[in-house]
């Protein structure tokens, strides 16, 4: 009997020693949460996999795209950046992967992230002509700015957003001051939501920043504006994205690359199942969109939004994790 309480005393010691050498394997992890609803919720869909599934002590860093992706590139935190745009900063990402602090790892969002500048659904059917930002710019009386109605109004990002950036530079490009227009700094993610809201209430012009896959857009028919000009891949990287290049063109803004980005330090203590995980978890726009849809209606936290998911689509994210990863995260919901 003795033996016996032996050897199942060890085969238990073994079993959490290997449990504890899994959890130390992967560590302290920190994710960054963008300031925009699918990274929220992507970010904490990582907390609770990472931490529930692969034993990991992960915490949630929040932080902007132009500052996140340059700290991941120059110093190699924090960890992991679930839903990194990185067309906007195509110079930092090439640095920090060619001296070896980050790693790209698979994309999270297939399908694409859409950017530009949208105008409301019942503008571009009332005014047909309006099919291009030069079109646009002809109308400044279409698209009031709050401040001076003599004006038009043309609506950007918080500062810290790579869209911030390019609309900026794109203001400059296409002589949007000399046609009219002010640039609206709205401060936060929920101003530039709410000047989009607001808008629609009065059925008032509206112009500016904004991107999809979101909830807002599958609220609010948008549609976005062709550039009127030719991509220029080259052109976009020299200044587009550049906040100080003096000398911006007119350019198209490209469907963007969305990965997820890892600092290489993280990648290489964090196990090949966590690595496994975060290369295959990725999902469509559509699902993304309904999410954020029942996100925004139950005005529901991105940790809400995450286990909502987990509840609702077990056939999905069941695929991206190991089976006995799949257990414990169900056992934790």
């Amino acid at each position: 009997m003795k033996k016996l309480l032996a050897s199942t005393c060890m085969m238990f010691g073994l079993l959490g020693g290997a449990s504890y050498a899994s959890a130390a394997e992967c560590g302290s992890v920190t994710i960054a949460s963008m300031n925009w609803q699918s990274a929220e919720v992507l970010s904490n869909l990582d907390k609770i996999i990472l931490n529930e599934g692969y034993g990991c002590s992960a915490e949630i860093t929040v932080g902007d795209t132009v500052p996140t992706i340059t700290s991941m590139a120059e110093k190699g935190q924090p960890d992991i950046a679930p839903e990194a745009w990185i067309d906007l900063l195509p110079d930092v990402v090439k640095k920090g992967t060619e001296e070896g602090r980050i790693v790209q790892v698979g994309s999270p969002l297939p399908d694409g992230g859409v950017q530009g500048w949208w105008i409301p659904k019942y503008i571009a059917d009332a005014h047909p002509d309006i099919k291009t930002i030069p079109d646009m710019l002809k109308h400044p009386e279409l698209f009031p700015d709050p401040e001076d109605a003599k004006k038009g109004a043309i609506f950007n990002g918080p500062q810290g957003w790579g869209g911030t950036v390019v609309t900026s530079q794109l203001y400059k490009a296409f002589g949007a001051q000399k046609a009219g227009f002010t640039l609206v700094d709205t401060g936060s993610a929920a101003g530039l939501d709410g000047s989009i809201a607001k808008a629609y209430e009065r059925k008032e012009g509206w112009v500016g920043y904004y991107w999809a896959p979101t909830a807002l857009l599958g609220k609010y028919a948008m549609v976005k504006l062709d550039a009127g000009v030719p991509a220029d891949a080259a052109e976009w990287k020299r200044c587009n994205t550049v906040a100080d290049c003096p000398d911006p063109k007119p350019n198209a803004w490209p469907t963007d690359h969305v990965v997820t980005l890892v600092a290489k330090s993280f990648s290489e203590k964090a196990g090949p199942d966590v690595m496994d995980y975060l290369k295959k978890r990725s999902w469509s726009n559509d699902t993304v969109n309904k999410l954020m849809a029942w996100m925004t209606d139950n005005q529901a936290s991105g940790e809400d939004g995450a286990k909502q998911f987990l509840k609702e689509n077990k056939d999905v994210w069941t695929k991206w994790v190991s089976p006995e990863a799949a257990k414990k995260v169900e056992a934790a919901l």
